[in-house]
């Protein structure tokens, strides 16, 4: 036996019915319905009554349906007291005539993200069309540093012409001296 007040049920046996005896049972309702049709003509007209209000109450609860679907059923005290609450959003209904089609397709709308994301873009090429036309701040600093560069350059490459002159010459001296000095001119 478990200890505690909740116990688990799963473990015991079933006792399931039998078909045979689900099939006997309705026979048996079907033979008592015929012989009170047959016998007492009282019982049957309660039961025609019974269908009756049964049918007619559908009825009505298919009207009343419809109506409660139209104006919305109140729940609790919310019919007895008016109330408005700023933050309910009523669900309005747009018909397909209304609907403006044609604006809709003009102007995809975007998030705020996606607005500022195409906006980002815009501006990074903008400021890259006015970078290559020098129009920039840090263009103008990009080309002087250039223009000083080359210039280094230049006066780089006319010491490097300079000093392989000044060695050629010097060599052509040093021979000129050594084959003097040796005589042979």
């Amino acid at each position: 036996m478990p200890r505690g007040k909740f116990t688990n049920h799963k473990g015991r046996s079933r006792r399931f019915t039998n078909p045979d005896e689900l099939e006997e049972e309705r026979r048996k309702e079907e033979q008592k319905k015929k012989w009170r049709q047959q016998h007492g003509d009282e019982s049957s007209s309660e039961e025609e009554a019974e269908k009756k209000i049964s049918e007619e109450s559908g009825s009505e609860e298919e009207e009343s349906s419809s109506d409660e679907e139209d104006t919305g059923k109140a729940k609790g005290v919310s019919s007895l007291i008016e109330i408005e609450n700023p933050n309910r959003v009523q669900k309005k209904m747009k018909k397909i005539t209304k609907l403006e089609t044609a604006d809709l397709a003009d102007k995809p709308q975007l998030s705020r993200r996606e607005r500022e994301e195409i906006e980002k873009q815009k501006a990074q090429a903008h400021y890259q069309k006015l970078h290559a036309e020098g129009k920039t701040e840090q263009a103008r600093a990009d080309l002087a540093r250039l223009a000083i560069i080359r210039q280094q350059r230049e006066d780089a490459k006319k010491r490097r012409e300079a000093e392989i002159k000044e060695r050629e010459d010097a060599a052509k001296a040093k021979s000129a001296a050594t084959q003097k000095a040796l005589g042979k001119k």
